[in-house]
């Protein structure tokens, strides 16, 4: 019961996470509002998983990484190279996924990452209309909403830990 209400608290992060990154594509900014309610799903679907396992592991793992981001992407905000919320949300994200999910989102990351890179350095590669060009508007603004693959790759990740505790507990079932 515990890992369904868990895995609850991480599908009700999906929509939020989609909202971060369309409101980060379209403004460019990522409101306190949207990570503190992450941290929170993220903080409970942590703690519920912990009371279920005995072990505070996961958690404890997912501060420490969460605090190494923050601590890592906090001279990039103050060299403004990242936005403020950039860095709060990689601080929020490892609370949502846990630490049993940072390599998979890492790996993910890094390719949505270089993907919207690539698509604003190159808005050429999308076909015309409306949306290429705020894309190409982003470029001479020389802004990229690094909100969208972060989101992105934890909405990715999030379904994939779902799509494995699915499996792993059909497989128990029968």
């Amino acid at each position: 019961m515990l890992l369904v209400a868990s895995l609850l608290l991480k599908g009700l992060a999906i929509p939020l996470l989609a909202r971060i990154a369309w409101l980060d594509f379209t403004t460019q900014k990522i409101s306190n509002q949207n990570v503190l309610l992450l941290l929170c799903l993220g903080l409970g679907s942590l703690q519920l998983l912990s009371v279920q396992s005995g072990s505070w592991w996961d958690m404890g793992l997912s501060a420490l990484a969460g605090l190494l981001l923050f601590v890592a992407l906090f001279p990039f905000w103050a060299l403004r190279k990242v936005g403020a919320g950039d860095v709060k949300l990689m601080a929020v994200v490892p609370f949502l996924i846990g630490g049993s999910g940072l390599l998979v989102f890492s790996v993910l990351l890094l390719l949505f990452a270089l993907a919207t890179a690539l698509i604003v350095k190159n808005p050429f590669m999308l076909p015309a209309g409306a949306f290429r060009l705020y894309v190409q508007h982003l470029d001479r603004k020389g802004v990229v909403p690094f909100g969208v693959p972060i989101a992105v790759a934890a909405i990715c990740t999030i379904a994939f830990q779902v799509y494995v505790t699915l499996m792993s507990h059909a497989g128990l079932a029968t």
